[in-house]
């Protein structure tokens, strides 16, 4: 027979409970409609004792964000060792490990804080996008990145955050089809990119020349490779559309992308 009584939580214990409660309804509302007497009734406890914990509904919600983040960040972290492609597939893996399995911190983390109005909220967001670039550069080899190839990379950051939440949403595509098809958009960027920029040539390029034909690298350009001949072949294709490289005449960009992969079959 139960007898009504609540166990007591140690302090730790009890600050790790609002941080789930918190992340749960900032998760489905913004800050802003969510108050503290929801947040206690939710933990079961009393106002009063939310106080105690925190100062206030804002200082919970960026506790519960930073929180977030520092777990969500450590997840681009992974050994530089093996191709770029199956690194950043293993990153992808650890991200969607992250959102499955966090979802409420996942979207307070990227819905609630445009929403809460609360600029340190704001810039830890900020600091996660800002940590899988800095990753993303670091497994490429490249401190510092021209404008062209900065743009690809934020550019990508951003397509996989809103690839995760739509995913939450409705995961009505298989997680693993979401995780490669986000490698290889990553490198479609890149080859678009190199395609007419000298810099994300020369490391795309490098890049190209380590990844094995039967890596994510290799089926990207297989796929790419059958689209352009069926492309070339059509009534009216324009003239070059064979170009694999897609480099310009002469300017040596994307030359040798096919010969980098196929020496390695």
């Amino acid at each position: 027979m139960t007898t009504g009584v609540r166990r007591r939580m140690g302090v730790e214990e009890r600050r790790q409970q609002l941080l789930d409660v918190a992340l749960r309804l900032f998760s489905d509302r913004s800050p802003e409609n969510v108050s503290i007497d929801d947040i206690a009734t939710a933990a079961g406890i009393s106002r009063p004792l939310v106080y105690h914990y925190f100062p206030g509904k804002y200082s919970l919600y960026e506790a519960a964000v930073r929180r977030a983040a520092d777990e969500l960040s450590a997840r681009f972290s992974v050994p530089h060792e093996g191709p770029f492609s199956s690194r950043l597939l293993l990153v992808m893996g650890r991200y969607f490990d992250f959102v499955e399995q966090h979802a409420p911190g996942f979207s307070a983390l990227l819905r609630g804080g445009s929403a809460a109005g609360s600029m340190r909220a704001d810039a830890v967001i900020d600091e996660v996008r800002q940590a899988a670039y800095e990753h993303l550069l670091a497994h490429l080899e490249v401190s510092e990145p021209g404008p062209r190839m900065a743009l690809v990379i934020r550019s990508w950051v951003g397509v996989a955050e809103t690839t995760a939440l739509s995913w939450l949403e409705e995961r009505s595509i298989p997680r693993g089809e979401l995780e490669l098809r986000l490698v290889h958009e990553l490198l479609a960027l890149a080859a678009v990119t190199a395609a007419f920029d000298e810099e994300t040539g020369r490391v795309f390029r490098r890049v190209a020349g380590q990844e094995p034909a039967d890596g994510p690298f290799g089926e990207l350009v297989e796929r790419l490779s059958a689209l352009a001949a069926g492309v070339s072949g059509a009534p009216g294709a324009p003239a070059g559309a064979d170009r694999a490289s897609g480099g310009t005449p002469g300017d040596g960009v994307g030359d040798g992308v096919g010969d980098d992969v196929g020496g390695n079959r």
